[in-house]
């Protein structure tokens, strides 16, 4: 139960807190969230790796479906992959999912250090 309310507290947070602030912010958003709710070191990467990647997935294919895939044919174009609007997406997911599951690891350990 802890792991599915930290998996959505990090998504709706991060949702929240990247309409204002850097996109580097999921990670404080993650780190304080596996701060405040205790869970194994690996609950808490998975937790925060699903939440982030779920939602950069979603909203990077909404972004994509908005502007009918042009910004994403265009930097996939640039990037060597290839005219591929989903797997930008799913290389956009992996790498905001590692940047939040890492901090949530991190607050993870943190807390057993703390205690």
């Amino acid at each position: 139960m802890k792991f599915f309310i930290s998996l959505l507290a990090i998504a709706i947070l991060s949702f929240i807190v990247g309409l204002y602030a850097p996109w580097w912010s999921i990670a404080l958003v993650a780190f304080i969230i596996s701060l405040c709710i205790s869970q194994t070191p690996g609950s808490s990467f998975l937790s925060g790796f699903t939440g982030v990647f779920l939602l950069w997935l979603i909203l990077a294919l909404f972004i994509n479906a908005a502007n009918g895939g042009i910004l994403a044919n265009r930097i996939g174009g640039m990037l060597g992959i290839g005219q591929s609007p989903v797997l930008l997406a799913f290389i956009t997911a992996v790498v905001g999912g590692l940047v939040a599951g890492f901090a949530a690891l991190t607050a993870s350990y943190l807390r057993k250090k703390i205690k």
